[in-house]
């Protein structure tokens, strides 16, 4: 099959949706596909050696969110000269703004289906960008309008499914889960990561992901605030970036966990990502936001376990006790829940080898139970008229 890809993140990575964008460009074609990717222009740098098509038009920063990118493709004319000589047979977006507005337009002009992942809780965003409830609401009706007009709507969990019906979706969405990198680490990889971040022999509480206070870290600081008072000899690292960054530090410090707490910025190289991942004792995501938490997945992958909080998205498929652990939207509950990997590293080791191999999936699973969807899509779907919705 010929597939397009439309994101308005991809390529530098610096959140979730552009790692799922970037899995299903990198995996497509090693099933046999021909892909396609249409994203915003992030810089004009060499580009090769890709199994798939890129074809960006203009971009410019996100004014709230600088190292996001986004641009108007239907203005563009050098990309439109470009795309309208790639002939697809589906279309894919992961976003419902400008790259899902493009993926509608090519939908309609080519009578071809459009499928779209909901993979946001987008409601949540634009209250904290406008501090406006009226504002919020209003935008998230105009995406659910969008997706009303979507072939198929994909969800990444069952419970992001529900949130996306809370929102008036009017469907039933497609439950796709979404993929992880089944690698391996080395001994040396974690030393090095041990010295790169000066770990030393202390236990980690690891959170990996957007520096930002809607993934719930004010829990993981307060938490680790009273962690501290009965055992100090550990280490909390918050490996990512993001416009909360100062905040947060702020708030560490005065909890006093200067001593404790390793803030390592964006890490880009997955080889020191898996390593610390292996590293950690428990991997502590509290996050009320993520609809899918591949970080959580990524962590079991390297055989370590998750705590989250009972009722999220990120907790669906956790088995308190087995595979990981529950806590509740308070930090006390984060507390004890690190306190009991301090006690307990045993317990943590057995529960994470069960998070292994019980929670992680393969991208070549995921992404070829998405391929065969594609598949059943072109076929069953009846062509459409130019411009028919």
């Amino acid at each position: 099959m010929r597939i397009g890809l439309f994101t308005d993140t991809f390529l530098p990575v610096v959140d979730g949706v552009g790692r799922v964008a970037v899995a299903y460009a990198e995996t497509l074609p090693k099933l046999g596909h021909q892909v396609t990717v249409a994203a915003p222009l992030h810089d004009t740098g060499h580009r090769g050696g890709y199994a798939f098509e890129l074809v960006d038009y203009s971009g410019f920063k996100v004014p709230t969110a600088p190292q996001y990118r986004t641009g108007t493709p239907s203005m563009d004319a050098h990309y439109r000269k470009r795309m309208d000589m790639i002939p697809l047979d589906i279309v894919h977006s992961h976003s419902p703004f400008a790259s899902g507005r493009e993926a509608l337009r090519l939908s309609r002009q080519r009578g071809i289906p459009l499928v779209s992942t909901f993979h946001s809780k987008y409601y949540d965003d634009f209250l904290k960008i406008t501090k406006s409830e009226t504002i919020a609401r209003a935008v998230v009706a105009n995406i659910v309008r969008f997706y009303n007009k979507c072939d198929e709507v994909w969800a990444v969990s069952a419970t992001s499914g529900q949130v996306l019906k809370e929102y008036g979706y009017p469907g039933e969405p497609v439950v796709m889960t979404n993929g992880t990198a089944l690698r391996e680490t080395s001994g040396k990889a974690i030393r090095e990561a041990e010295e790169r971040f000066g770990l030393g022999n202390s236990p980690v509480m690891l959170f990996v992901g957007q520096i930002n206070w809607k993934k719930n870290i004010l829990r993981i600081l307060e938490a680790a605030a009273l962690l501290k008072e009965e055992d100090p000899g550990f280490k909390l690292v918050l490996a990512g970036f993001g416009q909360d960054e100062k905040e947060i530090r702020k708030k560490a410090e005065s909890l006093h966990l200067g001593s404790q707490l390793i803030m390592t910025g964006m890490i880009t190289d997955t080889g020191v990502l898996d390593a610390l991942y292996a590293r950690a004792r428990l991997f502590v995501f509290p996050s009320l936001y993520d609809t899918f938490s591949l970080v959580i997945r990524e962590a079991a992958a390297m055989g370590t376990p998750s705590v989250v909080v009972c009722g999220s998205c990120a907790a669906e498929n956790i088995q308190d006790g087995y595979n990981g652990f529950l806590c509740e939207d308070d930090s006390r509950s984060v507390y004890y829940a690190m306190s009991r990997a301090m006690k307990e590293p045993l317990l943590m080791k057995e529960v994470g080898e069960n998070a292994r191999k019980s929670l992680p999936v393969s991208w070549e699973e995921a992404v070829g139970r998405a391929a065969g969807r594609y598949e059943e899509l072109v076929r069953s779907l009846p062509p459409k008229a130019d411009g028919e919705a």
